[in-house]
């Protein structure tokens, strides 16, 4: 494998000579994801069409070249690295809306377009598309259905493949496909549309995207629920998703993320806070105050410390933006961080907390945790400096002995950010060998030659 000038000069030819490069200060960026690990590729090719991307990967399968899908770089499992090389397709150039039809509550998009644009653009038109992963002022929809991201609003609504009604996708040999419907409904054939999502851009490159619209909620209310025990608010989440009102976001910070996030809320923090959860609920006006009166009742005879409810919609911004500044702003802890996105049982979120705070103990280590409480859905961040081989060890324990520990729950090592190569070494203690073969059955037909994102999910020899 490698890319060779005859090969470059042809990937110029597809894409233009503006949109291909393999200068070393290009690669560099386009090396790594969230992660933060860097394996430089080959070259990166930028196309503007679909037809391009047929032409790159016909051209890849003949000359036997690594292809490596990506949007806008912000996944957390290395889903977008080149580990082994080749060439980065980047999709940012197709990032065209293409269609939003308001009669049959659709929207068509290429891959390149950010999320939040998604967003603005329906709610204008009195929709509303629901995912909504902390990144989405910067992700892409194309690497959102790669790894079936999901975000705040999934405990009612769902995650991206709930979305997805249909895609055109190029296979490594350079065929087109289409699969799905723009129709409510559709079962002609085995269900590819959902094969190819969350399979992190290992089976086929998406160029094109159909999402199911919903009509945009009437009224929104946020609350802000302070307790003095993180198994108070764990045990609160549970009373809440029995109460027969699901709140479209039931959003959980620990005590050491209030300390980190407490200047971004604008108000001062009940004595003692040890935890908060951040309630959204949305539905018809009158429906929602008395879910929230509901809400506001059970909590406080969960021994909440105090409940507030948003004044409007800048003040429950205010409380968002403290939320989505949490990831970046851990680093105040430590120089890195594992993040790890577990999901358990909503009723066992009880006994995560408390084996997360032994990790902690045990590990030496910081352990921070927020997250999709409402669906069971817990980030879980393990500080820790890499540069330390000491603390890299106990980090990488603690991350086994969190592993464990979900699956003794009955939960996953991944809600939405996926596999990659970061848990690949794990995806076995989750899954039988007989399903693992399975799927790179499926891998193989897809791409009999492993030239599609190798490296990710698993091994092929």
């Amino acid at each position: 494998m490698g890319l060779s000038g005859s090969v470059f000069r042809h990937l110029q030819k597809i894409s233009g000579k503006d949109n291909v490069t393999r200068d070393k200060e290009e690669l560099v960026c386009y090396s790594y994801d969230a992660t933060g690990d860097l394996y430089l590729p080959d070259a990166v090719i930028f196309p503007g069409s679909e037809n391009e991307i047929s032409k790159i990967l016909n051209l890849a399968s003949k000359e036997n070249l690594i292809v490596v899908p990506r949007g806008a770089g912000s996944g957390m499992t290395g889903g977008a690295v080149p580990v082994n090389g080749g060439l980065v397709i980047v999709t940012s150039r197709m990032n065209n809306i293409i269609k939003i039809d308001k009669n049959n509550f659709f929207i068509k998009v290429q891959p390149g377009v950010i999320v939040s644009d998604i967003h603005k653009s329906v709610e204008e038109k009195g929709l509303f598309y629901p995912p909504d992963p902390a990144s989405s002022s910067v992700c892409t929809i194309g690497g959102n259905v790669g790894e079936c991201a999901g975000g705040p609003r999934a405990v009612k609504y769902g995650v991206t493949r709930d979305y997805v009604l249909g895609l055109n996708a190029v296979l490594p040999s350079g065929k087109l496909i289409k699969t799905g419907v723009t129709t409510a409904k559709g079962v002609a054939g085995y269900d590819l549309t959902r094969l190819i999502v969350g399979s992190e851009g290992t089976l086929a490159v998406v160029t094109e995207i159909t999402l199911k619209l919903l009509p945009k909620p009437e009224s929104v209310k946020t609350m802000a629920v302070f307790f003095d025990s993180l198994q108070k608010a764990a045990v609160t989440v549970s009373g809440i998703m029995r109460n027969a009102v699901v709140p479209r976001c039931v959003e959980y910070l620990d005590e050491a993320c209030l300390h980190l996030v407490k200047d971004h809320l604008k108000f001062d923090l009940p004595e003692n806070s040890k935890a908060l959860l951040i309630i959204e609920l949305d539905g018809d006006t009158m429906g929602v105050e008395k879910d929230a009166m509901n809400i506001e009742k059970l909590c406080l005879s969960h021994q909440a410390l105090n409940v507030i409810i948003a004044k409007d919609q800048t003040h429950a911004q205010k409380l968002w933006d403290a939320r989505k500044a949490l990831s970046p702003v851990l680093y105040k802890i430590a120089t890195n961080k594992i993040n790890e996105d577990i999901v358990v049982p909503i009723d066992k979120i009880p006994d995560l907390v408390q084996a997360t705070q032994k990790i902690q103990k045990i590990s030496g280590l910081n352990v921070v945790c927020f997250g999709h409480a409402g669906d069971g859905n817990i980030h879980c961040n393990i500080m820790y400096n890499k540069a330390d081989k000491n603390e890299s060890e106990r980090a990488e324990r603690a991350v086994d002995e969190l592993f464990k520990v979900v699956l003794s729950l009955g939960g996953t090592i991944t809600g939405e950010h996926g596999i990659g190569m970061t848990k690949m070494k794990y995806l076995p203690h989750e899954i039988g060998q007989a399903q693992i073969d399975l799927m790179k059955g499926i891998k193989k037909v897809f791409d009999p030659e492993n030239i599609l994102n190798p490296g990710k999910i698993f091994k092929i020899e």
